[in-house]
C-alpha cells in the first residue's frame, strides 16, 4: 500500500508540474489549455489527496501523516531529478507507477 502512495504521489506531483506552462511546453512543446491546466491540476490534487488517504489507512493518522510528508518529499525529489533530463519518461512513470502499483498490492 505504501509503494502505491509513493506512486500516487509522484502522479500527483507530475500532474501539477505539467498544469504550469513552462514545463508542459519543455515536455509536449506547447502550452497546455486553460481546460487541460485545470484538469492536470485537480488530477494532481486529487491524487496527493489519494496517496495521504492511503498513508493514513496503512499507520493510523498520526504515523501515517509523518510518513506521507516523507514519500512526497521521496516523490519531489525523483520529479525534481528526472524532469530535466528525460521529460517525457517522467510522464510515462506518473501513468505506470500506480498502475503497476495497484497490479502488485494483492501480493504485498
Amino acid at each position: 500500500m505504501i509503494l502505491l502512495a509513493l506512486s500516487l504521489a509522484y502522479a500527483g506531483y507530475c500532474a501539477l508540474c505539467l498544469a504550469m506552462n513552462r514545463h508542459h511546453s519543455d515536455t509536449f512543446g506547447a502550452p497546455p489549455s486553460a481546460r487541460r491546466a485545470r484538469l492536470l491540476r485537480g488530477i494532481g490534487g486529487l491524487a496527493l489527496a489519494l496517496s495521504f488517504t492511503l498513508c493514513v489507512m496503512a499507520r493510523g493518522a498520526p504515523l501515517g501523516s509523518v510518513l506521507w510528508v516523507g514519500l512526497l518529499v521521496a516523490a519531489g525529489l525523483l520529479l525534481v531529478l528526472l524532469h530535466p533530463y528525460a521529460a517525457r519518461l517522467c510522464v510515462g512513470l506518473a501513468i505506470g507507477a500506480p498502475l503497476l502499483s495497484l497490479a502488485l498490492l494483492p501480493f504485498a
